[in-house]
């Protein structure tokens, strides 16, 4: 047993280049989910520094130096910044408080609609009926007392809050004007002979950078899309709908499920079975069509291709370990591990039972 074991050390292992990847890839993880909330500041600017990095590539082709254009790209991310703060923030705040304030007017309303079940359908209990309501009510309670626990204790919250807002746009742009600095002294603590982590960097970095850039353009395009859609056929909440449709396209096939729920709910309970609830819904399924057989093949071709059973368990897995960030980053990650097994190497049978 013993023998078999070191067969297969020797095997797999027998590289130095893949020892130090192996540690590399050990401590990089560590440190994430270690320092997750202590370092979360560092690693939004880093991937809102790889989302602009390809508009400072693109302009410093037109005006050929860097500086010039990291300045004009991070003066148009602090405005888009400011205007997300001041402007869609506190629209977002009410619908999200006019929202809870209507919850318990759709809860009776549901209630009313559910109880005349039984008289259509005699399998139905009045009673289990009743007590399905009573424990949504108690929930919804529930629910309104944590966020307004929420809002008296939220103070040290929000400082954290002001502080990260003040300190990632600062790192972003050091990440940005130092990027060439930054790696150099980064590659010094690297062994010289990395060939195989180089290879999977280079293969990485275009996937990582291609899908980062390419989610947050679908979040966006999607977003806007379902907002002027909402807005034009009067649903309410339009804004707090579209950014949660825009963002239910984090979580490939699962998201877009979960989230026509809530669409399909305030539309009802706006107008019932009518002809306004089957036109938001159509034009709900066709931004889904657009996305799924449009947007995603030219934002996406070539970046994604994992089998979308490992894409799932690539979203439990991360999402389970970093939450949103986790599920984020579950494609490109999940990427990532299929890239370091097929380019794992390994001794044929002959070396290493020379070796032995």
């Amino acid at each position: 047993m013993l023998d078999l074991f070191n067969r297969w050390f020797q095997r797999h292992f027998s590289d130095p280049q893949v020892i130090f990847l192996v540690v590399f890839l050990i401590l990089s993880f560590t440190i994430v989910l270690v320092f997750n909330d202590t370092l979360a500041p560092v690693f939004a600017a880093i991937v809102i520094a790889y989302l602009l990095e390809g508009l400072v590539v693109l302009s410093d082709r037109l005006i050929k130096r860097r500086q010039i254009s990291v300045i004009l790209v991070f003066v148009g991310f602090l405005t888009v910044l400011m205007l997300t703060l001041f402007v869609i923030t506190p629209l977002l705040w009410e619908q999200i408080t006019d929202l809870i304030t209507d919850t318990p007017k759709y809860i009776e309303q549901g209630r009313q609609l559910i109880l005349q079940l039984p008289t259509h359908y005699s399998f139905i209990s009045e009673n289990a009926v009743l007590e399905i309501f009573s424990l949504i009510q108690s929930q919804v309670t529930t629910m309104g007392k944590h966020v307004l626990t929420f809002s008296l204790s939220s103070i040290q919250g929000s400082i954290t809050i002001m502080i990260y807002l003040i300190l990632a746009p600062v790192l972003v742009f050091v990440f940005l004007k130092d990027k060439d600095m930054i790696l150099g002294w980064f590659m010094r603590f690297f062994p010289k002979d990395t060939q195989l982590s180089t290879q999977v960097w280079y293969e990485m970095d275009q996937q990582i950078g291609n899908y980062v850039r390419g989610k947050f353009w679908e979040i966006t395009i999607i977003s806007v899309m379902c907002f002027i859609t909402f807005s034009f056929l009067g649903l309410k909440y339009a804004l707090l709908i579209s950014i949660l449709v825009g963002l239910s396209v984090v979580v490939p096939y699962i998201g877009a499920t979960v989230v026509t729920i809530p669409v399909a709910l305030i539309a009802f309970f706006q107008w019932g079975w009518t002809a306004d609830f089957a036109w938001l819904m159509l034009a709900y399924g066709i931004i889904q069509a657009l996305d799924g057989n449009v947007i995603v093949p030219l934002l996406f071709s070539e970046v994604v291709n994992l089998h979308p059973v490992a894409i799932i368990v690539a979203i439990l897995f991360f999402g389970g370990l970093w939450g949103f960030w986790g599920v984020f980053f579950a494609i490109p990650l999940g990427t990532l591990v299929s890239s370091v097994i097929t380019v794992w190497p390994s001794l044929p049978d002959e070396q290493v039972n020379a070796s032995s």
